[in-house]
């Protein structure tokens, strides 16, 4: 508790350091045979060794987080993009770790890459150093891990600060123009209303489609009302007509208008197309 409190004291006193935003892109869900506490133990590592860093002072914080209420992408992309610096963890190629890392990436701003033991290089990040970690958190190697990623943020925050230009990925394939994310406060109460207004836009949407058509319904493959009145239509043709193997019936355009007309067919199907589509799956059934 002691060190807590000391720790937020140091961070806002007047005379000490600026306490700098480290971002953290990393999983938080089971993948795999890595549950949700195993990447809360990895966090935690994390947390301690960055924030062991005491010049500049740095507090780590996973991009999605946020004081206030709101969009939580918007949330996202503001903190991938606001951060002084970005550790992420490619460890088990998270499909929306990889779309925040690119992100960061694409922002050109000062980003350290780790990963686990078991995970395979990425063929677009991988001309990035990686910082390498255990996966079953052995305590002699996380000790060197963390040594390891505290100097190589230390370090790559220096370098964004003396060099402008530093890039961390787009200098390997030439100069790029990045453009700036505009930057716009809204408070939480405005969020809230624009939401409820865009759903509030779709329902109403969703209602006039419903008023202008309430008999259609589109056959998607999955209408069981209209399989069910197919195929019972199906069943009465072949019973009167003594036809024993459907698949003859494909392509018969007295079958399919005697079927038309016994199931109402137009005030179900936008097209006729659409409305074989649905007889021949029919026939096709076990």
């Amino acid at each position: 508790m002691a060190r807590k409190v000391s720790k937020v004291l140091r961070s806002t006193s007047a005379t000490g350091p600026k306490t700098l935003a480290c971002g953290l892109i990393m999983p938080i869900s089971a993948i795999g045979e890595c549950s949700a506490d195993h990447w809360a133990e990895v966090k935690a590592v994390i947390t301690e060794s960055v924030e062991s860093i005491l010049d500049p002072q740095f507090a780590v914080r996973l991009v999605s987080d946020a004081d206030d209420s709101g969009v939580i992408q918007k949330r996202i992309v503001q903190n991938v993009y606001n951060s002084d610096i970005v550790v992420c963890d490619v460890s088990a190629k998270n499909p929306n770790v990889m779309f925040e890392l690119g992100l960061r990436l694409a922002f050109d701003k000062a980003t350290v890459i780790i990963k686990d033991d078991k995970t395979d290089y990425s063929f677009d990040t991988g001309i990035i150093e990686h910082i390498p970690y255990p996966r079953d958190l052995r305590f002699s190697k996380v000790v060197d891990f963390k040594k390891a990623l505290a100097d190589k943020v230390l370090a790559t925050h220096k370098a964004s600060v003396a060099d402008p230009t530093h890039s961390p990925f787009l200098k390997n394939f030439g100069k790029f123009q990045v453009a700036a994310l505009s930057q716009t406060e809204v408070p939480s109460d405005k969020i809230v209303v624009e939401m409820l207004s865009d759903l509030q836009t779709e329902v109403r949407s969703l209602k006039r489609r419903t008023d202008d058509s309430p008999t259609r319904l589109r056959f998607d493959g999955g209408s069981f009302e209209m399989l069910v009145r197919i195929q019972t239509a199906v069943a009465k043709y072949r019973r009167a007509l003594k036809i024993k193997n459907p698949s003859i019936l494909v392509g018969n355009e007295e079958f399919y208008r005697t079927i038309e007309r016994d199931v109402d067919a137009p005030h179900f199907f936008s097209t006729r197309n659409e409305f074989v589509t649905a007889v021949d799956s029919v026939l096709r059934l076990p």
